[in-house]
């Protein structure tokens, strides 16, 4: 590896050894990297050099009226906030800062002013509780937050001494979206627009992008600067292909890797623009496409379904492209959103462990019920359990390799991930005779619904603690709005009974508790829980039901 320029070297300390790493492919003109540079600059001061500079870089809605920040002006903020972490937090490169943020042009800076200072970025979604962020900023030994105003209460929740989810690591958080007299945003505007980007090499870590296993413990996924770039040239350059021309719009938070690429890093990496908007509605994401006349939109297929009946009522004509990832997506909502607007979907499946889309089909390319084939970059394969290459046709588990791929922060479970250098990203597929991916199932337990990966197990451990639940069980199963929806089975304890009543109290208490989206939409009682001889849940009894 080349030579860090990270001062805290626990980043790269926490790799896995190198003989657990996926086999990477970095000999494609598309990923010709040299061997130093930082991504913060090469997505803003280089496309300011190629003639962007006047250019809108983001549109933000403020008042409810539109808002151009251009390059140069995005550029001046980026500098300014890199010398408030250095200057007035004392970060110093390879120190870890954790985001926590909607889609906002202030996030939107947060973020790249870290990367150009050398940090560690890692981000979170709006929605995740003390709970959760304490595991995060334990995992990954954060010093240092930077939080939307809005949203301090739970992160507050981490600063309080002898507190349930007290974090000591945590030393200091810095506000933003806010006017405060110690705020990111004020005391950016006292500094210089000028700021030499971090001597980053192209193999330091630059984001940890947690997501959630089946055991629900976090996952931290370890990316390089080359990562970033590599995802802005693979699916972008040979699928998507934008121009300067094009405004980019969506739901995705950018904590999400789906979302930081397509929302951000993607228009950055071209000149284009992109709208971030922090609350989108089916409703208000095509009133977004008709308001700032978007032409590429990124949402789960879940967005699709409900946006398809009511496209007609909006001037939706320069939008062109249209990217679902993030869950499986039914033929029926790729022809219902056909139907109601002309637009072949690009469908594509990727992962925070890979970082982005890394299968994936043009619409001109589309084969009905497949993903997609290989972005050009990577390989893919099914295989059994020995490993081995199954027949075209045949269902095995996905392999995948590339330019980018999984390295866990300090986790056993890299070893399961990867595989004789190759990525398993949990999902069972066949492959057809012209390497068409046909996407079958989840290998695993994880429930994927709208989009969310939630943990079974991790809301089986909330509800347990409700003081009626005597055991209970978490499942995933279909729903044609969602893809899944959270289904939990509940035996209550003796003086405790079933009702419309308690339904509705297990609800509020997993909401309370964990990330509101993770709770069960369906709750039914049961008398006794399915088990085995040595009394594992039976997971697929319940799924029966």
């Amino acid at each position: 590896m080349e030579p860090s320029a990270h001062v805290d070297t626990f980043a790269r300390d926490s790799l896995p050894p190198q003989d657990q790493w996926p086999e990477l492919l970095l000999d494609t003109p598309d990923v010709a990297y040299p061997a130093r540079f930082n991504c913060a600059s090469e997505l803003l001061d280089r496309t300011i050099e190629a003639g962007h500079g006047e250019r809108v870089a983001i549109w933000s809605d403020v008042d409810e009226k539109p808002h151009a920040t251009t390059y140069g002006e995005l550029l001046a903020l980026v500098n300014r906030t890199a010398h408030v972490l250095i200057d007035e937090m004392g970060l110093q490169p390879g120190n870890r800062v954790l985001l926590r943020g909607p889609n906002t042009l202030q996030m939107a800076v947060a973020f790249l002013a870290s990367l150009k200072a050398g940090l560690v970025v890692v981000p979170t979604m709006p929605l995740l509780r003390a709970k959760e962020l304490k595991q995060i900023v334990d995992k990954a030994k954060i010093s240092a937050a930077l939080c939307d105003a809005r949203l301090i209460d739970e992160l507050a929740k981490c600063r309080e001494p002898g507190g349930e989810f007290f974090c000591p690591d945590l030393a200091q958080v810095r506000l933003f979206h806010c006017n405060t007299p110690d705020s990111l945003d004020t005391l950016a505007t006292g500094k210089s627009d000028v700021f030499t980007a971090c001597d980053t090499a192209a193999d330091d870590v630059c984001l940890i992008a947690f997501t959630s296993g089946t055991t629900g413990a976090p996952k931290g996924c370890m990316h390089f600067h080359r990562d970033v770039l590599a995802m802005c040239d693979l699916f972008p350059r040979h699928v998507l292909k934008p121009t300067a021309e094009d405004v980019f719009c969506g739901t995705p938070p950018l904590a999400f890797t789906f979302g930081l690429g397509g929302l951000l890093c993607f228009p950055l990496r071209v000149g284009a623009s992109t709208v971030l908007i922090e609350k989108l509605t089916p409703e208000t994401l095509l009133q977004t496409i008709e308001r700032y006349r978007a032409t590429i939109m990124f949402t789960a297929p879940t967005f699709y379904r409900q946006m398809a009946p009511l496209a007609a009522r909006f001037d939706i004509s320069t939008l062109s492209k249209t990217v679902s990832a993030g869950e499986a997506l039914p033929d029926s909502t790729r022809q219902l959103w056909r139907d109601a607007t002309g637009i072949e979907m690009i469908d594509g499946i990727g992962g925070t462990e890979m970082i982005h889309i890394f299968i994936s089909s043009a619409a001109a390319d589309v084969r009905r019920h497949a993903i997609g084939k290989a972005i050009p970059g990577y390989t893919v394969q099914a295989v059994d359990d020995a490993m081995q290459p199954v027949p075209a046709g045949t269902v095995g588990k996905l392999a995948v390799r590339g330019p980018t791929g999984c390295r866990y922060l300090a986790d056993e479970r890299q070893m399961k991930f990867v595989r004789d250098g190759w990525n398993l990203p949990g999902d069972a597929v066949y492959l057809d005779e012209d390497g068409y991916v046909f996407y079958q199932a989840r290998a695993d337990d994880m429930i994927v619904s709208a989009g969310y990966n939630i943990s079974g197990p991790e809301v089986e451990d909330v509800l347990m603690k409700h003081e009626a639940v005597a055991e209970c069980g978490v499942v995933g199963v279909p729903d044609e709005e969602r893809g899944q929806i959270v289904k939990a089975f509940v035996v209550v304890k003796p003086g405790y009974a079933a009702s419309d009543e308690l339904v509705a109290e297990l609800q509020a208490f997993v909401k309370s508790t964990v990330a509101p989206y993770k709770y069960p939409r369906v709750i039914r009682f049961l008398d006794a829980l399915p088990r085995t001889e040595t009394g594992k849940l039976k997971r697929f009894a319940l799924r029966s039901m």
